[in-house]
């Protein structure tokens, strides 16, 4: 049976018995408007692959993880949102958004940040909402196929991939209540403190979703205006607003809310749908994952949830004082745990994105002083330690056609439809670098799976 590791090392096979090279490789995705205006020009020379029943199994526990997630409020908190938001760390005035605008349901949308390890995956976070990255992969997948060396292996191994975009389009329509007849307007609506950065890419985005059947227009959040009983982007009345912008923007200034509140009220009387309201990221923080893996909570869930979480999920906790089952089952103060076990913990903000503000313990430009004063200051607060994980080293052909170690972040989707696809970022093992992002440099790739038989 294939799987990921195999997959990988025929391909490259393949690739070193032909010479090809990473630019060969690339196609002609650096040309693509869409993608080179996000990644540009960073593209990894191959995908990645993964057997049927790796994704098959990666996809059970990923739902399983967001079902166990959507029910936490239920679970331990008797049904109060307000209350499983204010424990995963959120402030008052995001408490108060995430009221106003929750969801008769919560999205389907997600995408988990992974990495390979032995045998299966191990969750880094799970991102849940309409802020994601990623969803143009079947750009990429496209362009590589071009390749005949990789079009041929794909057709024999029976490879293919999912069109994330075009779920991601049917996410909006059923989520929001709208069907592909109805040409919803959607407003792709960013902060502004980052709109100009992205509106290039905003702009191309929203061009792919007027050919999928959504009349959709880039803006961000100030250039909205609530009157007359909707929301208008100019003189366009807006129907759906595809939201970019995040619970932590709230935070930026004194003034944030002022530009959300109004929006936020609007949803809240029907006079727009958000896609998707804010609750999903009480769902998706750092937090709501610790909980999931605390001891104290397991009785909650079944033996075979139990089991699917185990499967990806590492050892994750609040920083709170106080005794835990360390990740080797011993009972220990989480403290004394956390300062002489450094190397193998990493730090990470419960509601922060894209890396912000992650300190990995084994680090080299962290000491002991230097750690002890990190968790002081953690204590308490919206913060989780969470075991290391150690990712598979992955193959990627460079310029000279030579195989160079990357390290490789996974981002796996879930739709309403059930899988979504995928993609890669990827740095070099020889940068160092660990927290793979592609707002700091990370490269891009899309991920292949196993649809069919294999014909060779």
């Amino acid at each position: 049976m294939a799987d990921r590791v195999s997959l990988t090392e025929e391909y490259l096979n393949d690739v070193s018995t032909r010479g090809v090279k990473a630019a060969e490789l690339v196609g002609k995705q650096p040309e693509s408007k869409l993608l080179n205006a996000f990644y540009q020009g960073r593209f990894l020379s191959r995908p990645l692959f993964v057997g049927r029943a790796e994704q098959q199994q990666l996809h059970a526990d990923l739902e399983n993880l967001r079902n166990a997630l959507v029910s936490l409020p239920d679970r331990l908190f008797g049904g109060d949102v307000a209350a499983f938001a204010r424990a995963v760390g959120m402030t008052d005035v995001q408490v108060s958004a995430i009221v106003r605008s929750r969801g008769t349901s919560v999205t389907r949308q997600t995408r988990a940040d992974l990495y390979a390890e032995g045998a299966g995956f191990r969750l880094l976070e799970f991102n849940m909402g309409s802020a994601l990255g990623g969803m143009d992969n079947a750009d990429m997948c496209r362009e590589q196929l071009q390749h005949p060396l990789l079009a041929d292996f794909a057709r024999r191994k029976g490879l293919g991939f999912v069109d994330t975009m075009r779920e991601q389009v049917n996410n909006i329509l059923v989520e929001s209540g709208f069907t592909h007849d109805d040409h919803p307007v959607v407003a792709l609506t960013d902060w502004p403190s980052s709109y100009t950065d992205l509106a290039p890419y905003m702009e191309q985005f929203c061009e792919r979703w007027q050919a999928l059947g959504l009349d959709a227009h880039p803006c961000h959040i100030g250039q909205l205006e609530v009157r007359d009983g909707r929301v208008w982007l100019g003189e366009r009345p807006v129907d759906i607003i595809s939201r970019m912008f995040l619970i932590e923007d709230l935070l930026e200034y004194p003034e944030a809310p002022a530009l959300m509140d109004p929006i936020l009220d609007a949803a809240h009387r029907g006079e727009v749908k958000i896609f998707t309201p804010m609750d999903s990221e009480v769902f998706a923080g750092k937090g709501a994952l610790a909980m999931l893996s605390d001891e104290n909570n397991r009785s909650l869930f079944s033996a075979d949830e139990l089991t699917s979480l185990d499967r990806i999920l590492p050892w994750t906790r609040m920083v709170r004082s106080g005794p835990v089952t360390t990740p080797t089952g011993e009972k220990a103060d989480l403290v004394s745990y956390a300062l002489a076990h450094r190397h193998e913990l990493a730090l990470k903000p419960t509601l922060l994105h894209g890396g912000s503000g992650v300190v990995l313990g084994w680090s080299p430009d962290v000491t002991d002083d230097g750690w002890r004063e990190l968790i002081a200051g953690a204590l308490d607060g919206p913060y989780i330690l969470q075991q290391r994980v150690r990712p598979d080293v992955e193959l990627f052909p460079d310029e000279a056609g030579e195989l160079r170690p990357w390290t490789v972040a996974w981002g796996v989707f879930t739709v309403a439809n059930g899988y979504g696809g995928g993609y890669a970022r990827a740095t070099t093992v020889e940068s160092g670098a660990e927290v793979v992002n592609t707002a700091t440099g990370a490269y891009a790739g899309p991920i292949l799976h196993e649809t069919a038989a294999p014909q060779d």
